[in-house]
């Protein structure tokens, strides 16, 4: 069996060309996710919606974000506003669900009002309250940022600066104009694997010729690139063979640590949020966006069939790598220098974060 390592050990960054993959502990130790809670969601942009829920003012939405309930609402101002979903009553919800035109936010346990900007503006039966002063309570804010018809919400003031997480992902993928798409649907989909190994997969073209036949004749393997930068890396490929599936240019994989991918096609935006539900199981979102392009909604269903196939696909071989990793017999294998240089890449952010686990 393998031997015991220390944090430090498994902590260790190496040159690509002699690197090797996160320690199995990571994945198959429950108390990691807290760390990763902690460490790693908390304190990075996360996405949170589309503004295709958030269009006028009073529109809000409700989401999980590191194990903490957000709020995201749209104020009279025309900006957004992002709370934490909790009353400063009696830790009620101040929502439950995305709506619509509110004029105000009410919690939904006692009914204790609050302005759209987090304000409380009336307490319910609070007259015989002695010190008790409205001005001086609201609700406790979190950093929010829309980018390109999505949104992203922030818990720590330790992150880095939005524009620079996503720098230069909008410029390099002219023409697609990712401002221009509309959401379409949502897609979920449950693995009982850790969530660093679908992201792992992601990462590298290596076992398309293995898991992915189908699309292995889509993407051209011989000239499949990828490119690392501060915080994502880019896979990308031209398209061939689609048989009007994705359409004719380039296909871009993006992946912005920790855990949001942007798949780009021509008139087309996937986006994939993996979400931790356990330290052995996960949740992944697709959301779809397209043009208004008549060629592009002609081809809609196509794509979303053939992703459905390359997901089964994945999500058959991410849970027989759990099963692998949580086996006793493996601790941490070589990586590919050519093919896996954004699993490198990955491991090495998620590093840094374990280490600053007291």
């Amino acid at each position: 069996m393998p031997a015991t390592k220390t944090l430090a050990e498994m902590c260790t960054e190496l040159p690509l060309d002699v690197a090797v993959a996160l320690h199995a502990d990571f994945y198959k130790d429950s108390q990691w996710l807290a760390v990763e809670q902690e460490q790693v969601f908390a304190k990075t942009w996360q996405l949170a919606a589309h503004a295709g829920d958030l269009r006028h003012t009073g529109d809000h939405v409700v989401c999980q974000i590191a194990n903490k309930p957000i709020l995201i609402v749209r104020h009279q101002d025309g900006q957004l506003r992002a709370f934490y979903n909790v009353c400063k009553h009696r830790a009620g919800p101040i929502a439950t669900c995305k709506g619509s035109a509110a004029k105000s936010l009410q919690c939904a346990y006692h009914g204790w009002t609050y302005s759209l900007d987090g304000q409380l503006r009336s307490a319910t039966e609070m007259q015989g309250a002695q010190q008790f002063d409205v001005g001086t309570i609201r609700l406790n804010d979190v950093r929010v940022h829309e980018w390109n018809g999505l949104v992203f919400v922030a818990l720590s003031s330790d992150v880095p600066a939005f524009d620079e997480v996503y720098a230069g992902i909008a410029e390099r993928i002219v023409p697609h104009d990712l401002s221009t798409m509309r959401f379409a649907k949502r897609d979920s989909y449950e693995l009982a694997c850790n969530w660093k190994v679908y992201v792992d997969n992601f990462l590298e073209g290596y076992h398309l010729p293995y898991v992915h036949p189908g699309l292995s004749k889509v993407l051209d393997y011989r000239v499949y690139d990828t490119e690392l930068f501060a915080w994502y890396s880019l896979q990308h490929s031209p398209l061939r063979n689609n048989e009007g599936i994705y359409g004719d240019g380039h296909a871009y994989y993006y992946f912005v640590y920790p855990n949001v991918m942007l798949n780009i096609t021509p008139g087309r935006l996937q986006t994939n949020r993996i979400i931790p539900l356990g330290h052995e199981r996960c949740v992944v979102e697709f959301d779809y966006y397209y043009t208004d392009d008549p060629e592009v909604q002609a081809r809609a269903a196509s794509e979303q069939a053939f992703s459905d196939e390359i997901q089964a696909e994945d999500i058959a071989i991410c849970e027989q790598v759990q099963r692998g990793l949580a086996s006793g017999v493996y601790e941490a294998g070589r990586l590919n220098p050519k093919r896996e240089s954004g699993v490198w890449h990955f491991h090495n952010l998620l590093r840094r974060a374990y280490a600053q686990q007291k």
